[in-house]
């Protein structure tokens, strides 16, 4: 697959080495998504483009945060350029925990296209690796109202939409539902904020499963080198031993190339390149040791 990363050098993987999906394979199909300024939403919204498929980015970066690269608007211009194709991309400003934000973004994606086909949350997903004595019910609050509300929100709102799609579907940027007690135990309020988010993505799974829609969760097998975990995870140590957003944007191309009858289940990223023929991830990033992502248990 080629990619942003390709053409800014950071990624020297030939394109070739995965021949599906190739260019247009989303060709008319409408992606909304939460987030997508910057990093790994970003990525996926350009590898996406890139094949044909239109965006919808909701997203609360109108003006430049000097913390944060890009906002919704250069976001939207980047994935326009990537495609090719003027309009490709169009940006609502506005907050995942707003539910009149929320239809004005499902509005705009019937406007504009004439439907939603895949919804994926939830890049404005809140990280609050914070253990229970120290974080504050606000914060608390916060992280349950965007990632599991907002996971939520999303997916109802463009539900009417999906019914209508010839291929809709659902994606989830969440873990597996990772059971020991490490994970279950080492931060509990932020545990609970994304495997609320899979829980009810397996939930949707089998509520749509007669529909005709597909709902799976994508999370990365290592950590990716986007400004949460520059700032909040170690700075450029962290940076440096972690993978580039481009395979979490391949891989959710190769999982929206999938047939619907691939619904219910939780993927890594690695696992998706691999299955599409990528043998060597080196080219993807991240020095060793690389750096396992929050509810990825390393190899043996």
């Amino acid at each position: 697959m080629g990619g942003r990363a390709e053409r800014d050098g950071r990624n020297t993987r030939s394109a070739s080495l995965i021949s599906e999906p190739g260019p247009g394979a989303f060709a008319g199909r409408t992606v909304v998504m939460s987030g997508g300024s910057r990093g790994i939403g970003l990525a996926i919204a350009v590898a996406l483009a890139e094949r044909g498929a239109n965006l919808v980015l909701l997203a609360k970066t109108d003006d430049p945060d000097p913390r944060l690269p890009g906002t919704i608007h250069t976001a939207v211009a980047e994935i326009g350029g990537a495609a090719g194709r003027e309009g490709a991309a169009v940006g609502v400003v506005g907050d995942l925990r707003s539910d009149d934000d929320i239809a004005r973004l499902v509005a705009t994606a019937g406007d504009r296209f004439g439907g939603i086909d895949v919804c994926v949350n939830n890049n404005a997903s809140v990280l609050s690796t914070i253990p229970t004595a120290e974080i504050t019910m606000k914060r608390y609050d916060l992280t349950q109202q965007v990632n599991t509300r907002g996971t939520f929100a999303l997916t109802k709102a463009c539900l009417p939409h999906l019914e209508r799609a010839e291929q809709g579907r659902v994606v989830t940027l969440s873990p597996p539902l990772n059971l020991s007690p490490d994970w279950l135990g080492r931060y509990p309020a932020y545990m609970l904020g994304k495997y609320g988010m899979s829980l009810l993505t397996m939930g949707f799974a089998a509520e749509f499963a007669d529909l005709g829609i597909a709902a799976n969760c994508l999370w990365p097998e290592t950590t990716i080198a986007t400004a949460a975990v520059q700032n909040l995870l170690g700075g450029d140590e962290a940076t440096a031993h972690a993978r580039e957003p481009q395979i979490m944007a391949d891989a959710a191309a190769v999982l929206l190339a999938q047939p619907l009858s691939v619904t219910g289940r939780c993927f890594l990223d690695a696992e998706l390149v691999r299955a599409a023929g990528v043998a060597d991830l080196g080219p993807y990033g991240g020095q060793d040791p690389i750096d396992y992502d929050l509810f990825v248990d390393p190899p043996a």
